[in-house]
C-alpha cells in the first residue's frame, strides 16, 4: 500500500471530493489506491455508492442506514475500535495505513465546525512525518501539509492564490521566500507575528521556501 485517500466525518462538499477521487483513480489506477472510511466518513462512501478497501472506527455515530451499510460490507475490512480509546478514529485509521506501508496519505473530512478537531488533525501531519509519511488534508478551499526547507512550489500545480506558512516548533529563524510577491530573506519568524506569513502569492514559476527547523505547515488555499 502506498497511496491512500482517508475519508473523516468532517464536511466534505461532494462534487470536490468526487472529482479529486476519479483524477486520483485515472492517474495511478484503482488498484493501486487504499480507500479507508474513518468511522462517520462511511456515510460519503454510501451516499455516493463507493465500497471502501478498510472501514476503521467505533461506528457509534453512524445512521441506521449507515449501520445497515456497514453490515453489507462483505468484501472491505473492518476494523472495529471500542469507543473508549486513546486516538481519534482518524488517527486510528492513519495509523492502520501506515502499518500496512502507506506512503502518501491524504485524508478528506478532517475539516469542519470544531477547531479543536481540525488542531488535532494538524497533529496527525506531524505523526504522519514521524512515521515516515507524507500526510495531507484538504477540502473545497484549503490544501494543507507539511514541508522541509529546500522545498520548491511550482506555479502551475498550487492550488488556490493563496500560500500561507506557520510554525508548528515555535519561533522559526531564518525564513527565506523566494518567487513569492511578498519575499522573505533569513527572516526570524516569531509565533506572535506569523500574520506576516499569511496570505501570499506566487509569482515566479517556481518558488522556494527555506528555513532553520525541521518543518512548516504550509496552507495553500482559495475563497
Amino acid at each position: 500500500m502506498t497511496d491512500t485517500i482517508i475519508v473523516s466525518g468532517g464536511n466534505i462538499q461532494r462534487d470536490f471530493a468526487l472529482d479529486f477521487l476519479k483524477r486520483e483513480i485515472e492517474k495511478t489506477g484503482r488498484e493501486k489506491i487504499c480507500l479507508i472510511a474513518a468511522d462517520r466518513g462511511l456515510e460519503f462512501f454510501l451516499k455516493n455508492q463507493i465500497r471502501p478497501d478498510v472501514a476503521v472506527g467505533d461506528f457509534d455515530s453512524l445512521s441506521a442506514a449507515g449501520e445497515k451499510y456497514l453490515d453489507s460490507l462483505k468484501e472491505t475490512e473492518i476494523v472495529r475500535l471500542k469507543p473508549e480509546k486513546d486516538d481519534s478514529d482518524t488517527q486510528s485509521a492513519v495509523n492502520f495505513a501506515i502499518d500496512r506501508g502507506a506512503k502518501n496519505i491524504t485524508i478528506f473530512g478532517a475539516t469542519g465546525n470544531r477547531i479543536d478537531h481540525l488542531l488535532a488533525n494538524f497533529g496527525l501531519l506531524v505523526l504522519g512525518r514521524e512515521r515516515d509519511a507524507d500526510i495531507t488534508l484538504i477540502d473545497q478551499w484549503n490544501y494543507m501539509k507539511l514541508v522541509e526547507s529546500g522545498t520548491v512550489l511550482k506555479k502551475k500545480e498550487q492550488f488556490g492564490k493563496y500560500v500561507s506558512f506557520f510554525s508548528l516548533e515555535g519561533d522559526m529563524p531564518g525564513l527565506t521566500l523566494v518567487g513569492f510577491k511578498y519575499p522573505l530573506d533569513h527572516y526570524h519568524l516569531r509565533v506572535s507575528d506569523s500574520g506576516l506569513t499569511v496570505s501570499n502569492e506566487i509569482e515566479a514559476e517556481e518558488a522556494v521556501v527555506s528555513f532553520d527547523g525541521k518543518y512548516l505547515l504550509m496552507l495553500m488555499t482559495r475563497d
